[in-house]
């Protein structure tokens, strides 16, 4: 019972470790996006203005 319980908290930890890991990557990967949406924007605003 003891190892089952001990083998069920290891597979917990890792797939936390996964998943914190995957959320770390998503928020990088939504700022780069953002902040090429906004470049972008800018430089259709310096065209349009020029």
């Amino acid at each position: 019972m003891k190892n089952i319980l001990l083998a069920l908290v290891a597979v917990v930890l890792m797939s936390g470790c996964a998943t914190w890991g995957g959320i770390k990557k998503d928020a990088k990967d939504g700022a780069e996006w953002t902040k090429e949406k906004i470049n972008h924007g800018a430089e259709y605003v310096k065209e349009k203005t020029e």
